[in-house]
């Protein structure tokens, strides 16, 4: 039989994630926090060191640094010894634009030097931008079982949701039959999730097959249907893909909603406590102080909280003061709300300070949309950027954006941020 550790992981980090728009202004996608003290990345890398396989290469691409910092060695996730070890990829074609991974294929094409040094009999594929918990042993063992080239891993999702996957048509054997990569009209509901299970000497054979294939989903996978066995491996679990603001902010809010199906304590999810601005090894306990009330939120370490929290997600180190009110938010490491400040339906980055007496999210018109970016903030979040500061007494609408760095000089003595509006 074969055993877990055989395998080899290539894990998918290098998106650039842009509808997350500012908070992927200084980090790739997969570095950006999540829950409090995690980072996204941290579900696969977490889903890895629990199904038992223990050689990892991270493809990275855009705006690397805070990612490779948060892996370090690997040593959170037990990736360090004579036999385990994880090693970030960068792409080695060039340092332009024109010259990164042209798609998932390509990536892995890239890296087959990284394959052949870990001899392993399947090479398995992941994206690092995903919420879920997933045995990746399991997937393994069926794989071999259904004695497949190819196994997806594949879950329903709701038809108005279809067209941003790729999809597929499968007979009663679970073996693909069909593909179709984001249909408009989609013929099922059956999503592919971006995990995959390659035979090793399989995926070195149908990668040299044609340079020019750059995706899985676009190139490979139609292919491999029509030419060879490639089966679908179901999964019934939590699984969100959270690359726009509003799937963020609802997954954030998933993990202090009762029975929503996350749990990343009881997935035993690690972090890396010792990396970056929510290092949470040097955050003392929290703090709640005379006055403080806190309903329905996820509270980290080192927060001080004097005033009320309501249905919000605090990373380490927050301090909300005095009078002030933080409600539907997810505020990020060191955030201070000063006195009688109120925060409602806001997503804080890094050490953002909020003035005496301003409002982040003033007013009912929850439906204006961004004018500058429509397609990204239209439900009522407001995006605050890293380290800015909003003066006090100040009003900010809905749907705003405050960008990285602004501060009193920079709001030029203005007292509101009208609807939709950015700075």
């Amino acid at each position: 039989m074969r055993e877990s550790g055989d395998a080899l992981v290539l894990l998918l980090a290098g998106g650039i994630g842009s509808r997350l728009n500012l908070l992927v202004g200084h980090r790739a996608k997969p570095a950006v926090p999540f829950g409090g003290i995690y980072r996204i990345i941290d579900f696969s890398l977490s889903n890895v060191m629990n199904s038992g396989l223990t050689r990892v290469g991270v493809l990275t691409q855009y705006k690397p640094l805070s990612l490779m910092a948060h892996i370090g060695n690997g040593e959170a996730w037990d990736f360090t010894g004579r036999t385990r070890g994880i090693k970030i990829l960068p792409p080695r074609t060039g340092e332009k634009d024109s010259d990164w991974y042209k798609g998932t294929a390509d990536a892995i094409r890239q890296n087959i030097d990284f394959i052949l040094a870990n001899p392993s009999e399947q090479v398995v594929i992941l994206s690092g931008d995903h919420i879920y918990r997933m045995d990746f042993d399991a997937m393994l063992s069926y794989h071999q079982h259904k004695k497949a080239d190819v196994t997806i891993g594949m879950m329903v999702v709701p038809k108005r949701d279809i067209h941003q996957f790729g999809t597929g048509i499968v007979d009663a054997e679970n073996r693909i039959i069909d593909w179709e990569e984001k249909p408009a009209v989609p013929r099922t509901n059956l999503a592919s999730m971006g995990i995959y299970v390659f035979d090793t000497k399989y995926l070195l054979r149908t990668l040299a097959h044609d340079r020019q294939e750059a995706d899985f989903g676009m190139h490979i996978i139609p292919r491999a249907i029509n030419e060879d066995r490639v089966y679908a491996y179901p999964f019934y679990g939590y699984w969100r893909d959270v690359g726009t603001i509003q799937s963020y902010w609802e997954t954030n809010m998933d993990i202090i909603r009762e029975h929503s199906g996350i749990s990343p304590e009881e997935w035993e999810i690690r972090p890396n406590p010792e990396c970056g601005g929510g290092r949470s090894m040097d955050r003392g306990p929290v703090r709640f102080l005379t006055g403080s009330k806190v309903t329905s939120s996820m509270i980290s370490s080192g927060c001080v909280i004097e005033g009320t929290v309501i249905n919000s997600v605090l990373s380490p180190g927050v301090r909300v003061e005095k009078g002030a009110m933080v409600s539907n938010s997810v505020i990020f490491a060191d955030g201070v709300i000063e006195k009688n400040a109120v925060v409602d339906l806001v997503i804080c980055d890094k050490g953002v300070h909020v003035g005496t007496g301003a409002v982040v999210g003033f007013g009912e018109n929850l439906t204006l949309p961004n004018k500058q970016f429509p397609k990204h903030l239209y439900t009522g979040i407001t995006l605050i950027g890293k380290e800015a500061r909003i003066p006090a007494g100040v009003k900010i609408g809905r749907n705003c954006i405050v960008n990285f760095g602004y501060d009193d000089e920079t709001f030029g003595g203005q007292t509101s941020l009208a609807d939709g509006e950015s700075i």
